[in-house]
């Protein structure tokens, strides 16, 4: 929530929305002070306001640049934070009741949103026009004064050669692409080049497959299927209908503008020596493998590598991700929780009852909202919205915290056609549900809704029954890593459900759960431990003992794949004791202690095992009870009692080597022998 010595400034915008004051009091705890025409006819007030140089919220996002302007004009150093209170609130036909969702709102805005390191890209200009027809030649006619223009036309390419050759035009079919803006990599098949004596219509060369261009840009006219997945998510890849003339000169405007260096947020922070995906050469978790919808994310041994240049912040990776190694950065978990704790705080001091989270991005759900308040009935003054740079990158400690607060309900405002799958949010959905029932919250709180039409969002947000919220809210400030950040987010919950129980079962693929072990088919080999990238399957170094540390388990699947005698199962459950609860032994043996000098080096029933196995049935043991007997024996007494017997005890007694001394000493008898018979 806002500091006591903070000054809250909200404008009623012409008296178009009204105020509640003390709400705004009692939730931000600061200093209110209210204007009706704070832009225009009050200014010279709000410069007197801002030249404190106090901390300054405003309740007005529309002219958030004359007010920022105005306050460096009077010598103000410290940034303002502004919040949009009248679309998300004050323009509502619900807007007498509006008063604590407004506080909310403005304790929003002074939650520090920390910046995200940037990568850069850098284009030099060069494109490759890629079409069918004439289309793809008017396109490079328009382009070629403002960048490298190369036309790849599809055969059989029947084009009227060019009276002047201004760029180069080329026969071939694109058979895959790499890369991103500033460094794509395209592979060519049946490319030639035309003859320049090409007369009515270009007659082209030798062609030749697996050609390879490298560009900065592509702008694809082929009307055919796209070079890369999520292709509008791509920098640099520009794809438009042949057929729309429209559609094509917007594409050519945008390609036109992309020259220089360029900068995007890295928007995720990865920890390879956290990334469960393999050991061994055996594979593990693959969930951001399996969800991230621009290939940006590769196998890289052990770990994955994530190739920023490609990442479009899409954070269904992060969202998944069990360990924490992948996690996102615009902004962090803990900052996002943080905002989310002071919004539903403050709203529950301000007296606001039955919040439902709206979460939205800026792109698509800032429209729509804005969209229902001009235009229609506004949002319900119960529900709050919450701007997220990708609706995708909200996960299960999110939404964990956001019912430990208070919330009554979740929804997440999405596009009625997604640009890219959104699997991993539906998955983070099928794991959250089952938590919320089994805590006794019921079904129903969390749900897409998937919309363009305003009317379509309000319709479904008033089909939202009421429920009770947790009786016991919770007030924990998350901080750090998103593992630990999730783990403490859902002990909260648990502490503040209407129902708490122990255990939950998890659906599959569930970051959270138990291994169990057929104890009879283990052999303590311990191979999962060594396999386990968590440390949640540990042995015991003074004896043959397989631990279980349940709340460091994260269910990636190395264990099972890792097993010899295929003895592991993964049991997907949420045991809200786990986090207190001490290490379990799965299995325990009695040592095997070596039978020459008594120290303790393997497990009982497997040595017993393999001499049952090996006695008179095979070959190196067979009439030897000497032999038998070192494999009773530790490494230091198999190694001396080898030597003092002069046997090996792997293998049979083998011939002495032979030397050359004694190919010489043989050749000597031998001629002695021959002297002697002479």
């Amino acid at each position: 929530m806002a500091e006591s010595s903070r000054d809250v400034l909200i404008c009623s915008c012409d008296d178009t929305m009204p105020l509640d004051v003390d709400a705004v009091r009692r939730g931000c705890r600061g200093e209110a002070i209210t204007a009706t025409q704070l832009c225009h006819a009050e200014l010279d007030r709000f410069r007197t306001i801002a030249a404190k140089d106090t901390p300054l919220t405003v309740g007005c996002t529309q002219e958030a640049a004359l007010f920022s302007e105005a306050a460096a004009e009077n010598g103000r150093a410290s940034p303002i934070q502004f919040a949009n209170i009248r679309e998300a609130a004050g323009w509502s036909s619900e807007a007498a009741r509006t008063g604590p969702k407004i506080a909310a709102l403005l304790a929003a805005a002074t939650e520090p949103a920390p910046s995200a390191p940037f990568v850069e890209l850098k284009s030099n200009g060069v494109i490759l026009i890629c079409g069918r027809d004439e289309t793809a030649v008017e396109a490079g006619n328009l382009l070629k004064d403002h960048l490298d223009v190369t036309v790849l036309i599809e055969p059989p390419a029947a084009l009227v050669p060019p009276r002047i050759s201004d760029f180069p035009i080329a026969k071939g079919k694109v058979r895959n692409a790499r890369g991103h803006l500033g460094a794509f990599e395209v592979t060519v098949d049946d490319f030639a080049q035309p003859a320049p004596s090409s007369r009515g219509t270009l007659v082209f060369g030798p062609s030749r497959h697996n050609t390879r261009s490298n560009c900065d840009i592509i702008l694809d006219l082929t009307g055919g299927t796209a070079f890369f997945p999520a292709a509008d998510l791509r920098d640099g890849y520009l794809r438009a209908d042949p057929g729309n003339p429209a559609a094509m000169l917007q594409a050519v405007l945008k390609a036109r503008d992309l020259v220089g260096t360029f900068e995007k947020p890295r928007y995720v922070a990865f920890d390879a020596t956290l990334c469960a995906h393999s050991r061994s050469q055996v594979t593990g978790c693959t969930r951001c493998l399996d969800l991230c919808p621009t290939g940006a994310i590769t196998p890289a041994g052990d770990h994955v590598a994530i190739d920023a240049n490609i990442c479009a912040g899409c954070g269904q990776c992060a969202a998944a991700c069990p360990t924490g190694a992948a996690s996102y950065a615009l902004p962090p978990e803990d900052a996002l929780m943080r905002k989310l704790r002071t919004m539903l705080i403050a709203y529950r001091e301000a007296g606001g009852e039955q919040a439902i989270v709206l979460l939205h991005d800026d792109s698509h759900g800032a429209p729509l909202i804005d969209a229902l308040a001009r235009f229609g009935d506004g949002l319900p003054a119960h529900v709050l919205p919450f701007a997220v740079n990708e609706i995708t990158q909200v996960g299960l400690e999110g939404v964990a915290a956001a019912f430990a607060y208070g919330a009554v309900a979740m929804r997440f405002l999405l596009r009625a056609r997604p640009r890219h799958d959104i699997a991993g949010l539906m998955r983070t959905i099928a794991l959250a549900d089952p938590i919320l029932t089994g805590l006794g919250f019921g079904a129903g709180r969390i749900a897409t809704i998937e919309t363009d039409d305003p009317d379509s969002l309000i319709a479904a947000l008033r089909t939202i029954p009421f429920m009770p919220a947790a009786p016991r809210p919770a007030s924990f400030r998350p901080i750090g890593r998103k593992r630990d950040v999730l783990r403490f987010a859902l002990g909260e919950l648990h502490r503040a459900a209407p129902a708490p129980v122990d255990i939950i079962a998890l659906p599959a693929g569930a970051p959270f759960g138990a291994v169990e072990v057929d104890i009879g088919g283990c052999t303590l080999c311990l191979s999962c431990v060594s396999a386990c990238p968590t440390g949640a399957l540990r042995d015991d170094p003074e004896r043959p003992m397989l631990r279980f540390v349940e709340d460091l388990c994260v269910q990636c699947g190395l264990c099972q794949a890792t097993c010899p005698e295929h003895v592991i199962t993964l049991k997907p459950q949420l045991d809200f004791g786990a986090t207190r609860a001490p290490a379990r032994v799965l299995k325990e043996e009695e040592p095997f202690c070596c039978i020459r000098c008594g120290k303790p080096f393997g497990v009982k029933s497997t040595i017993e095992r393999v001499v049952a196995k090996l006695e008179g049935k095979h070959w190196m043991f067979t009439g030897s009870s000497r032999r038998l007997d070192v494999i009773r024996m530790c490494d230091d007494c198999r190694i001396t009692v080898a030597a003092e017997e002069s046997f090996d005890p792997h293998a049979v007694q083998r011939q002495p080597t032979r030397t050359t001394d004694d190919y010489l000493r043989e050749r000597e008898a031998q001629k002695h022998n021959g002297h002697d018979k002479s």
